[in-house]
């Protein structure tokens, strides 16, 4: 459970950064932009490996993960639905549209729902930990986004045609559907698939 409590810790403790504009530019201005952003991806990714590898753990020893309460089916089937506008609203963080300016910050609220889903989906400690700390990060950067008035990875780009509320829409579902259909358990060894009979 630590391995896990750390990489959340050290994933999430790096993230908090920008939420801080005096502390963010005072590390840039000393370590220069570029070692700034080198150093918060590498940090980034090695939280992201020890929040991985520490689940995985827990999913080897069961008995170090107890069960706080067994979800019900159809949250699994709430869960799995809500994942289709939480992949839509990732890929619209990446993209200029219209829904991207509509939303505002569509990573923050795909963040909140993936946690939301996953929480609804999962009763042991674990998922609550995870789940629960990306859930409530989520919520703290978008009441900082909003008194930053931060305007998100791709700045104030707006949309060049109708084209990319297609696109954002069409690997969105896309995304979802590799994830249900084999990526998920490609990557996190759980498929939601068998759930839903």
């Amino acid at each position: 459970m630590m391995v896990l409590i750390v990489g959340l810790i050290l994933f999430l403790g790096i993230h908090l950064l920008p939420t801080s504009p005096e502390l963010r530019d005072g590390l840039k201005e000393r370590l220069g932009e570029t070692t700034y952003k080198i150093l918060f991806s590498l940090l980034s990714l090695a939280g992201l490996i020890v929040i991985v590898l520490g689940f995985h753990k827990l999913q080897l020893h069961p008995g170090k993960n107890p069960i706080l309460w067994y979800p019900p089916i159809w949250t699994r089937h709430i869960a799995v639905g809500l994942m289709l506008p939480a992949m839509i609203l990732l890929v619209a963080s990446l993209i200029p549209s219209r829904i991207r300016t509509a939303t505002r910050h569509p990573m923050l609220i795909a963040i909140k729902i993936w946690a939301l889903a996953h929480l609804l989906a999962n009763g042991d400690l674990a998922a609550l930990l995870i789940f629960g700390s990306f859930l409530a990060f989520a919520v703290y950067d978008r009441i900082s986004v909003k008194k930053r008035g931060a305007a998100g990875p791709l700045g104030t780009a707006q949309p060049t045609s109708a084209l990319n509320d297609v696109l954002v829409v069409v690997i969105g579902i896309g995304l979802y559907a590799a994830l249900l259909f084999g990526g998920h358990q490609w990557l996190i060894g759980v498929s939601p698939m068998p759930e839903l009979g």
